[in-house]
């Protein structure tokens, strides 16, 4: 599995195993969670996605179980968080109404829980989940580089940023933002006309892509953009989710897919699509089928 390189103290796997259904499978024991890690570690995967949001606020504990439980998984793994979603429920419960808050007081404290209940001592990387429009970026910016500063966070990035919000967060820090986590796959392609690939490719930031399947709709739908990945699969010898993640690592922007799936078996053919080198025909050949028309 290739390694990225997304700061000078962070290296991350090309694929990453993300945990928002984690809570959604029917075995959520320790011995079974720590066999989904093992089982990402012998594909080459090593970076765990998370965020405190995650299951109502319980996902990171389900985690934190097997992490106790095996303690020298740690030191195997890269840990990603997310914070400043708040709604009523977990830890939060009572909340009036579903909001974002990027003050330090809760930005720290989620951090804090975090810790906790994953029992570890620091976070890899940190992301702000979503852009709040009620943000104080200099309060913000200072909290996180508190963070870093105090050694409970390696490295911050965001989640679901456009460039502008992105810039007015980094104007107001001294530790770089280094990644990106948005929405890119052959469902949802505006990222690379809109400016938000363009921007991060420009500077040489490195994007994290959820939902690379489309929420499974790529697997599990039949239309254009299936005839053409069932044509690649065959002859790639691999299968449509494979071709649609393969599209995506062959950006030049160099885009690391985050795939979640509560199947030991799924997990086993993730890294299938590292396997496959689409050319620029091929490339197009999907783009085109998801646009459903000839480029112009």
């Amino acid at each position: 599995m290739e390694r990225i390189k997304l700061s000078e103290k962070l290296e991350v796997s090309r694929i990453v195993y993300g945990m928002w259904r984690l809570v959604d499978d029917l075995n959520t024991s320790a011995s079974h969670v720590e066999n989904k890690i093992n089982k990402c570690l012998e594909n080459g995967i090593t970076t765990i996605d998370q965020a405190d949001i995650y299951g109502g606020y319980t996902a990171e504990a389900v985690l934190g179980q097997a992490l106790k439980q095996n303690p020298n998984l740690r030191d195997q793994i890269e840990i990603v968080t997310k914070c400043d979603i708040v709604i009523d429920a977990g830890r939060h419960s009572g909340a009036r109404v579903k909001h974002y808050n990027t003050s330090r007081e809760h930005i720290h404290s989620s951090v804090d829980a975090s810790l906790v209940e994953m029992g570890i001592d620091y976070i890899d990387l940190l992301l702000i989940h979503r852009p709040d429009p009620f943000m104080n970026h200099h309060l913000t910016g200072a909290a996180l580089d508190e963070l870093v500063a105090v050694g409970k966070v390696g490295a911050i990035g965001v989640s679901n940023f456009r460039p502008w919000d992105w810039e007015l967060l980094q104007s107001a820090m001294n530790n770089k933002l280094i990644t990106n986590q948005i929405e890119i796959s052959l469902n949802e392609l505006r990222a690379f006309t809109n400016g938000d690939i363009a921007f991060h490719q420009r500077h040489g930031h490195k994007l994290m892509a959820w939902s690379p399947l489309g929420g499974g709709d790529l697997i599990t739908s039949e239309g254009k953009i299936q005839v053409v990945l069932d044509e690649l699969a065959k002859k790639n010898e691999v299968d449509r989710a494979a071709i649609a993640v393969a599209f995506l690592l062959a950006h030049p922007a160099k885009i690391l897919p985050i795939l979640g799936t509560n199947s030991l078996d799924r997990i086993s053919s993730i890294s299938d699509a590292t396997k496959v080198a689409l050319d620029r025909q091929d490339w197009f050949s999907l783009y085109e089928a998801s646009l459903g028309q000839e480029v112009a």
